[in-house]
């Protein structure tokens, strides 16, 4: 029989990462207004419904807080089971683009499904993080010195190298150079000799040099990174995107213009600002402390990321967390970047924050995961096995 009193001792089950679910939680709430204040005023898009991309949103996110409970709560074994499943399904899923995918903004991109818009690649990026984790982890396990060596490189860059080619046919540069650091930090975080990182970065370099020299980049492309160099070169056509953002951003100042009054945002100027350019709308209407808040919270997602990964107990579970860690920072950072003007214009959204289905489920789903490989580790094994013996004793 089993003690209820002060002396009973019982198994305390570890609690998920509310630093990291507040980040989250805020960036959410965030995201939420700025994108309703971005479209409001745009008949364009609304049709005259102010609060349609409100709802949508919501929608978006409801449907991404189910996806991310549902990979919290499923054991750790089951999440490796299915790994391959979600990598097979995410390059499927780019195979579907390239064969009867939507073209927007220049990019072959899309799949219309039951009147939504699905965006295959941005499901690919954790597609590919956990599968580089799941083929390390599996090598890993029952060899006796757990170092990376060339076999393990040559199957995460296998893993990588499939969508990342089905990518670049799309074109879509911006997800490709995400995924390139994504790859690249994944690689780090398993150990791969430092001497091996830096052949790769060099045959990166030379491959991107190739590619631009090649013709493989369209014009547009090749003008926004034109642009990037030098605004003024085309300020109504490439140089326009970037001109805007900055405009919109000089205007907020230290507090803003206040929510849903901002001069730049309420007349449209900002091409795509619900989306790509979303954080535009907080340096406008929120000023420098609401975008700084807004940075500091990705910030708080990142660093929790990292932590996970440290005191993860099992390879899958380290390399899958820092892999999440180097995509959410590198996206946030070419993001704010490019409403900056110290990034290219490259269209890839504010992770948390901009209007988008795919992006919002991707994260999510990151969240769940991240916080999976944290009820695992809260609790060491060593302690774990304490508690167990204790409850014995008192029974």
């Amino acid at each position: 029989m089993t003690g209820r009193g002060r002396g009973s001792a019982t198994l305390r089950v570890p609690g998920l990462d509310w630093l990291l679910m507040s980040a989250v939680a805020a960036l959410l709430v965030l995201g939420t207004l700025l994108v309703w204040s971005a479209t409001s005023a745009r008949l364009d898009l609304t049709g005259g419904d102010a609060a349609a991309y409100l709802r949508k949103q919501l929608v978006n996110i409801a449907v991404g807080l189910v996806l991310m409970v549902l990979v919290l709560a499923t054991d750790h074994r089951w999440v490796r089971i299915l790994a391959p499943v979600a990598y097979l399904v995410s390059v499927g899923g780019l195979v579907l683009v390239l064969t009867n995918g939507v073209t927007i903004n220049g990019s072959r991109s899309w799949i219309q499904l039951a009147g939504l818009s699905i965006q295959p690649a941005e499901l690919a990026k954790l597609a590919v993080v956990i599968g580089m984790a799941l083929v390390v982890a599996e090598r890993a396990e029952g060899r006796r010195h757990r170092t990376v060596d060339w076999i393990d490189v040559s199957l995460m860059l296998l893993i990588a190298g499939l969508p990342a080619v089905l990518i670049l046919l799309q074109p879509d540069l911006g997800t490709m150079l995400v995924l390139t650091a994504t790859v690249f930090g994944v690689l780090a975080a398993a150990g791969t000799p430092r001497r091996w990182l830096s052949l790769l970065l060099a045959g990166g370099v030379v491959a991107a040099t190739a590619a631009v020299a090649g013709g493989m980049l369209k014009a547009y492309q090749v003008d926004r990174f034109l642009a990037f160099t030098n605004p003024d070169l085309d300020p109504r056509g490439a140089g326009y995107n970037t001109e805007q953002a900055r405009i919109a951003v000089g205007n907020g100042g230290l507090f803003g213009q206040g929510l849903f009054d901002g001069s730049q945002t309420r007349s449209g100027f900002v091409p795509e600002q619900h989306t790509d350019f979303v954080f535009t709308v907080a340096g406008e209407e929120l000023g420098l402390l609401g975008a700084g808040l807004v940075i500091a919270l990705l910030a708080v997602v990142i660093w929790r990321a990292l932590v996970i990964a440290a005191r993860a107990e099992d390879t899958f579970g380290r390399i899958a967390a820092a892999g999440i860690a180097c995509w959410l920072g590198f996206q946030a950072f070419q993001n704010i970047g490019m409403c900056l003007g110290i990034m290219p214009v490259t269209g890839v959204p504010l992770p948390f924050v901009s209007y988008g289905g795919s992006s919002m489920f991707a994260g999510l789903l990151a969240v769940g995961l991240l916080q999976n490989i944290h009820l695992r580790s809260a609790v060491s094994p060593a302690a774990r096995l304490v508690a167990q013996q204790r409850v014995l004793v008192r029974r």
